[in-house]
């Protein structure tokens, strides 16, 4: 529990930082606690928010306000410590646009994340601890 803080603490820490790198751990708690934080925010705009809009519970023509708003306000940490983690595997940033190839471009990038990170330093700087 604590290493999913002190990732989602450094994530928020490195709001739009892109220089540097991001640990295999960084990345996979910081991915852990966005899924975690979106269920919860999913329940409470389903069994709170659904029915002061004016609409049954859970339903789907409610819409989601509190988390489009979470989501719109960790766009830029989710893309930093993504763009790190391909740093921290020596790839650049750049490699990230392959989120927008269907299917493919997803399974690229998932096996650039789960590769282990460079023990020296590369062209993006040394690794960085992550407690």
């Amino acid at each position: 529990m604590n290493s999913m803080i002190a990732a989602f603490k450094t994530a928020l820490s490195k709001y739009a930082t892109l220089q540097g790198r991001a640990s295999r751990p960084e990345y996979w708690w910081w991915v852990l606690a966005l899924v975690i934080l979106f269920a919860i925010l999913r329940l409470v705009d389903g069994a709170l928010v659904a029915p002061l809009l004016g609409f049954e519970v859970f339903s789907e023509d409610a819409g989601q306000p509190i988390s489009m708003l979470v989501s719109l306000g960790l766009l830029l940490p989710a893309i930093s410590v993504s763009v790190r983690r391909l740093h921290d595997v020596d790839k650049s940033g750049w490699w990230l646009l392959l989120a927008f190839v269907p299917v493919i471009g997803a399974l690229i990038l998932l096996y650039f994340y789960v590769q282990r990170s460079d023990d020296d330093a590369n062209q993006f700087g040394a690794p960085e601890p992550f407690r």
